[in-house]
């Protein structure tokens, strides 16, 4: 049997599971968590994700990876929204939330418009373009930040 990038297709079933109800996958973690391995799905769809969305996902494809049986070794299942502070993973998700507050985490050292090094940018996203973030800082300066350097970015609970 040939070897099966787990994330991979674990992406694919659910594109295909969530595809008809409108739900699609805002992130994916495959891990360790002490002697086992937990498969985490996050969801979302357009008027929010609820409790039976995750539930209907999570019966489908519990039986389709049992069908399939390529995960390697015991796992557990977690099926849920990814939350009011919701990770910005792709392009898309940039363009779509352009005007709220996020907090982007970089790889390395940056400096903003003043010249302010720093790791961490919390302000209003205002965009995506040619590969690099835009961000007005709370502090006032302005951030540029190519998409290759940051390590996670979520969104900000705007109180």
């Amino acid at each position: 049997m040939a070897k099966v990038d787990v994330a991979e297709r674990v992406t694919e079933i659910v594109a295909e599971i969530g595809a008809p109800l409108g739900i699609g996958l805002v992130d994916l973690e495959y891990k360790r968590e002490g002697r086992d391995m937990v498969l985490r799905i996050f969801l979302e769809k357009e008027g929010g994700i609820t409790l039976d969305d995750c539930a209907d996902v999570s019966r489908q494809l519990s039986d389709i990876l049992d069908v399939e049986d390529f995960m390697p070794e015991r796992y557990d299942l977690e099926v849920s929204s990814p939350g009011i502070c919701r990770p910005l993973k792709k392009v898309a998700d940039y363009e779509r939330f352009a005007g709220h507050l996020v907090k982007v985490k970089t790889f390395e050292m940056l400096a903003d418009d003043a010249g302010n090094k720093r790791k961490t940018f919390t302000g209003k996203l205002l965009g995506v373009a040619d590969g690099v973030i835009s961000i007005d800082l709370t502090e006032g300066q302005h951030a540029s930040i190519p998409l290759d350097k940051v390590a996670k970015a979520n969104l900000e609970f705007e109180f």
